[in-house]
């Protein structure tokens, strides 16, 4: 279950773009996640027009502000800043602004804790993102445990089996002569997590310097 954002605002956006940077079937990089979780008050926020923004053309918002998402922005300080603070030590800049695309499995923005089922999911959004996934531009997919769990009981993904054990720290789960789907720690752990985040980070980097 989830609760909608109640912000009409933001909701117009995702239906109009039910994603975030570029779209995921045009992407290299592709960062697939649960939901869009956003503070119930965004829409009164002084960083919200740049929210704005950013979903109306993120490769955009990206080249203009040098960052990858509005979280990052100083008058920002609410849930989502760890995930796209953590991504961004990757080392993507805004030369890669039109190669990545974040979207999420619920295809509309949240507010509050949600516990995704696969009957809050859309079938033409899930179908979609398998589009991206396998028949896509995209290189590089990442899902991270709890995606990948959804995902599966979904039945939709059946192209993702158990996760193959690399020398790297990332793993593979998907690969054919044009892509790859790998799992990774999502970004908004730490602690325990930090030596296997930053490893897996300089992988993500080296494919970016492909």
């Amino acid at each position: 279950m989830y609760q909608p954002h109640p912000s009409k605002r933001l909701t117009t956006l995702f239906e109009t773009k039910p994603y975030q940077g570029i779209a995921p079937e045009s992407a290299t990089f592709m960062f697939v996640g649960l939901d869009a979780n956003y503070a119930a008050d965004v829409e009164t926020s002084l960083m919200f027009p740049r929210l704005f923004d950013y979903h109306e053309d993120g490769a955009g918002f990206w080249r203009t502000h040098g960052i990858h998402h509005p979280f990052l922005l100083p008058q920002y300080t609410g849930d989502g800043r760890r995930y796209h603070r953590t991504f961004a030590k990757i080392g993507f800049g805004p030369r890669h602004a039109d190669l990545v695309s974040f979207v999420e499995l619920l295809h509309v923005p949240t507010v509050g804790r949600s516990n995704l089922t696969p009957s809050d999911l859309d079938p033409t959004h899930l179908e979609r993102i398998a589009d991206a996934l396998f028949r896509g531009q995209a290189k590089y997919s990442f899902v991270s445990a709890g995606v990948l769990r959804l995902m599966i009981a979904t039945g939709l993904f059946p192209e993702l089996g158990s996760p193959r054990k690399t020398s790297g720290a990332l793993r593979t789960l998907y690969v054919d002569s044009q892509r790859k789907v790998f799992l990774h720690l999502h970004f908004s752990n730490y602690g325990k997590f930090e030596l296997q985040l930053q490893a897996e980070a300089r992988e993500i980097a080296l494919l970016t310097q492909g």
